[in-house]
């Protein structure tokens, strides 16, 4: 007599990181942000602040798919305005991830 087998279907694998670490990026990149963006040599940290936005959108957009929030293809995350990412993170917020308070602009004093 033949055995019958179960077949296990497969586990659900988790795209991407955790989304647990995505917040906790996303908080340290935007207070990093929030620091250079507030510091006195802007003009040296141009780049690494565009380096950090990156990062932020990328972040961003791991999140998203994670939440099943609209968000732009991963492919446009290095070319996202500070408007874009603003909107971004603010629907995250909206979804339930805790970021901080202020996220709008990304700079201490507002500016875009």
């Amino acid at each position: 007599m033949a055995e019958h087998r179960r077949r296990r279907s497969p586990e659900a694998v988790p795209y991407g990181p955790p989304i647990e670490r995505l917040a906790a990026d996303l908080r340290r990149l935007l207070r990093l942000h929030g620091e250079l963006a507030a510091s006195a040599h802007s003009a040296y940290c141009a780049h690494r602040l565009w380096a950090v936005e990156a990062a932020i959108s990328t972040r961003a957009i791991e999140a998203a798919t994670a939440l099943e929030v609209p968000h732009p293809h991963p492919d446009r995350a290095a070319t996202l305005t500070r408007t874009e990412i603003s909107a971004l993170l603010a629907a995250l917020a909206a979804a339930g991830l805790v970021l901080p308070a202020r996220i709008d602009g990304f700079t201490t004093d507002g500016r875009i």
